[in-house]
Order: C-alpha cells, then sequence, then structure tokens
C-alpha cells in the first residue's frame, strides 16, 4: 500500500461521519452475507460480523500497521456491495486485503469494482459446496473457563447452524438446588471477559438453556463413559474435554465408550503418544481417523509460532523461556495447603514462581527445538493475560530491526496470521490483550537484540486465545474447510 497515501481531509468530524455512515451500510450486508449464505466477511483478518459501527471503523484503522497506510470505508464499501450482489457459495472473504490489491496493488486495471469482484470470485459463484456435510454436535465436557469461553466461541460462530452445533455442556451435580441458574450465570456473566453477547434463557424443564437460539442440554455425570448422548438428539459428536482430569488416551477413551461420541480433544498437554497440536503449526499431523488429540497448553500454543518463525530465519541454538502468567483456579485465593510448592501461597498477594512444561512441549510440536530450550514459571497477581519471554541464542547475527520487521511480515502476511499478532506501541500493558484471538501478540517495542541474542516478549490471552486455537482444531476435526479469498498471489 505504499503507491498511495491517503489525503488529510480539510475537515475531519465530515470525514468521520462519511465513513463513519459508510460502516453502518456494511452492516445489513455483512449479516444477511453471514447469515443468508455463510460467507464471513474480514478486513486483514478481523470478522466483520456482529461489530459494531466503531468497531469496524477501528478495524480499518488497523490496517495502517499492515500496510503502512490508511484503508478506508470509502474504498471497502463498494468491495462489499459488490459481493452481496452476488450469489456466493460458503467461504470466508477478506474484504480489506481485495480493497488494496484493487487500489493498490494494480490488480484489476481497467476492471470496475463489480468486475474485479466478479472476477476474483468467479469460482465461488453458484458454488453450492458446504463447508461440512451435516452439522456437526459439540458437547463440552466441563464448564469452567475455558468450556464457558468455548461455548461463547460456538455460539457466536453458529450463523445459519450449517457446521459446528453446541449441542450440551456435561458437568458433575452441584449442592445447589438452583445448580442450572448458578451455571448459566457464570455463562452470562464474566469478570474478566465481560457480559455475554446476546440473549440467554434458562429452561428448567428441560434442563437446558437457551443463547441466542440455541438450545444446549446440561447434563448430569460423574464418570465419562456412561452417558447416553443419543438420548438427547445428540450423534457422532465431538467432545471438548476441559477438565484436565483425564490427560493420556487410555483415560480420555472413556469418552468413545459413551453412546453418541465420535472424537476427543483434550484441552490440556496430553501425556504419552498422543498428539498435541498448535492450530497453525502442526495441524497437518491431524488425521481424519484419529478419535482423541491434544490443543496442548496455552503457553505452548503462544510460543510455538513465534518460535518456528525465528527457527525459519535466524536458526535457533539454545534458549530459555520464561513465563510470567496470570493465576488459575489452581491456585488459593489465601495461604492454604497445596501439594504442589509454593502454590498453597495467595494468589492474589504474591508473584509464585512455579515449575511449567511448556519449554519440553515444544518439542512435540517442533522436534527440531528438541533439548534446545529451558523453561520455568511466575505466578502474578492478575486474572488473566500472561506473557512469554523468549531469550534466543541464534545461528547468526541480527538487529532488533530485522527482528521486528520480519516478525511483523509473519504476523500481518504469513500463514502464520491467525496465531502472531503484531504490536508497536510503547504504551500497551496486559489488559489490552483481554479478548484477544491470537495465540500470541509480538510486542515489538520490548524487543532486544545483542548480535546473536534476542529477547523477544510475547502476550497472550491464556484464556480466550488459547480457546479460539481450540477452535480451530476442533473445526479440522470436524472436517470443516472454508474456501478462502481472495487467493494467495
Amino acid at each position: 500500500m505504499n503507491e498511495r497515501k491517503r489525503e488529510r481531509p480539510d475537515d475531519y468530524f465530515k470525514d468521520w461521519k462519511e465513513r463513519e455512515a459508510l460502516a453502518e451500510g456494511m452492516i445489513p450486508l455483512v449479516g444477511q452475507l453471514s447469515r443468508q449464505r455463510n460467507v464471513k466477511c474480514y478486513v486483514y483478518g478481523k470478522s466483520l460480523v456482529n461489530r459494531s459501527v466503531t468497531q469496524i471503523m477501528k478495524d480499518h484503522r488497523y490496517v495502517r500497521q499492515v500496510e503502512e497506510n490508511e484503508l478506508s470505508e470509502f474504498e471497502t464499501f463498494p468491495v462489499i456491495k459488490a459481493v452481496s450482489e452476488l450469489d456466493l457459495g460458503p467461504a470466508h472473504i477478506d474484504i480489506g486485503r481485495m480493497a488494496v490489491r484493487y487500489y493498490d496493488k494494480g490488480e484489476g486495471a481497467g476492471l470496475s469494482v463489480e468486475q474485479y469482484v466478479r472476477e476474483q470470485l468467479a469460482d465461488l459463484i453458484g458454488a453450492t459446496d458446504k463447508p461440512v456435510e451435516k452439522p456437526v454436535d459439540v458437547v463440552l465436557y466441563g464448564f469452567g473457563r475455558i468450556g464457558r469461553l468455548m461455548a461463547r466461541i460456538l455460539i457466536d460462530k453458529t450463523d445459519g447452524g450449517e457446521s459446528l452445533r453446541l449441542r450440551a455442556v456435561v458437568v458433575r451435580k452441584g449442592k445447589a438446588a438452583d445448580d442450572l441458574l448458578k451455571r448459566v450465570s457464570l455463562l452470562r456473566r464474566d469478570s474478566v471477559h465481560g457480559a455475554f453477547d446476546g440473549t440467554i434463557r434458562v429452561d428448567e424443564e428441560r434442563q437446558s438453556f437457551v443463547a441466542n437460539g440455541n438450545e444446549v442440554k446440561v447434563i448430569y455425570a460423574d464418570a465419562p463413559d456412561n452417558i447416553d448422548y443419543t438420548a438427547y438428539g445428540i450423534d457422532n459428536a465431538i467432545v471438548v474435554d476441559n477438565t484436565g482430569v483425564w490427560r493420556d488416551e487410555a483415560a480420555l477413551s472413556q469418552h468413545l465408550k459413551s453412546k453418541g461420541v465420535s472424537k476427543v480433544i483434550l484441552t490440556a498437554p496430553g501425556k504419552g503418544d498422543m498428539k498435541n497440536v498448535v492450530a497453525g503449526i502442526n495441524n497437518a499431523i491431524i488425521e481424519p481417523s484419529d478419535s482423541i488429540i491434544s490443543a496442548a497448553s496455552c503457553t505452548t500454543n503462544a510460543i510455538v509460532p513465534p518460535l518456528k518463525a525465528m527457527d525459519d530465519q535466524f536458526g535457533i541454538l539454545s534458549g530459555h523461556v520464561e513465563t510470567v502468567h496470570a493465576y488459575t483456579n489452581d491456585q488459593n485465593l489465601i495461604d492454604n495447603y497445596h501439594k504442589a510448592d509454593r502454590r498453597g501461597r495467595s494468589a492474589p498477594l504474591n508473584m509464585v514462581i512455579t515449575e511449567t512444561g511448556a519449554a519440553k512441549a515444544v518439542a512435540k510440536v517442533l522436534p527440531q527445538l528438541s533439548g534446545k530450550l529451558t523453561g520455568n514459571a511466575i505466578r502474578v497477581p492478575i486474572p488473566n493475560v500472561s506473557m512469554a519471554i523468549l531469550n534466543l541464542s541464534l545461528a547468526r547475527e541480527t538487529t532488533a530491526e530485522e527482528v521486528n520487521e520480519y516478525m511483523r511480515n509473519m504476523a500481518l502476511h504469513s500463514d502464520m496470521r491467525k496465531q502472531i499478532d503484531y504490536s508497536n506501541s510503547p504504551e500497551v500493558v496486559s489488559s489490552d490483550f483481554v479478548g484477544s484471538r491470537h495465540a500470541c501478540i509480538f510486542d515489538a517495542q520490548a524487543t532486544i537484540v545483542n548480535g546473536s541474542q534476542a529477547v523477544l516478549y510475547l502476550w497472550y490471552d491464556n484464556e480466550f486465545g488459547y480457546s479460539c486455537q481450540v477452535y480451530r482444531i476442533l473445526e479440522q476435526m470436524a472436517g470443516i474447510s472454508y474456501a478462502r479469498y481472495p487467493k494467495p498471489l
């Protein structure tokens, strides 16, 4: 986008109101494309579905960081309008990238916007292929921090209901008479992630809750191997086990003994020979025949993408990973007995040194780094968003400028752009990254390089960002695949 610099408006307020009106006009077009045709619109990877006017405008502003220039609603609105007028099959379309290619990259020379869009989407016009033959049922086994965030993501992405459908959550029966109401209230309100975006009603007679039209059964069970899901109309379901109780393949296979279950995903590091998968990195190892896999840990998901990027470009000889991690439910609110060292001390009052298996877990995803990394962790008194500090010895000398520019390109243009985000602000702090959908956010302002020694700082929402990674694995396990546009150059 370096060929064109957007003119500074003579009247900022008038310019804002005009762009605001265009953003407002995008909302019904984006909504109809999503609900009626299962076409999802994006601006440089940021979904426009269910976004407010100001959020859409902020998404446009974000493109400055990507292309080092402005992207205006004056440019994207004609593209969205042209897309909405075509009879398209299901797809993910990045309107922002398409607009930049048309206006700034020289594509579509001599063509109108409508002609260019039609040409780019030619093989999608009239397409009837669905991302999956029939909707895939999903069951959340456990309804804690990750379980409830997975529920939010699944409900948000239901749209026409043609892909993944959250059908049930499984929990142990609580002692309270109003157990169902209490479970749902935790989904409705969250101290970290805010209120649920939509409406929720409880149907005690049917032992379920209805969130944005999705009826979700609440099933009480003490073990994973004796539930008849088909009695609830659920079949060939993928179970997402987010309890962390069962970690190896033999234990998790108990789920497969329950009627109506076909596959299991563990939201914790798997033990033994189980496949540990980080979406966007080694997910190609998932085969249709796999019935049990692990989505690894939040920290493993955060550090593996930048480690792979750095190893590919500079070579990693050795390194240390220090995780500054938000406290978790495993720790105590006040000093009390805990079987692990130090974790018995009050989480909100202390920094707590503890162990992490993330450095060793990297080898399961990136075998070339086996034995090259050490790791440790410090739990700190915040409820969410963590940081990983990578202290790396590289195979060649470099500079902070080279590393930052390389990581900017990896974050914004590579196949890992859903995993790595990029920040160049000197003012960001942990709370700024609550709700990030990326596995990690590279902080360019904090990068330190001295010859072949590099220190990288990575933020990550260890709850929501990780849940988004799990969702990407879930889609692949379900066999869901969308056509993506514009196609790579």
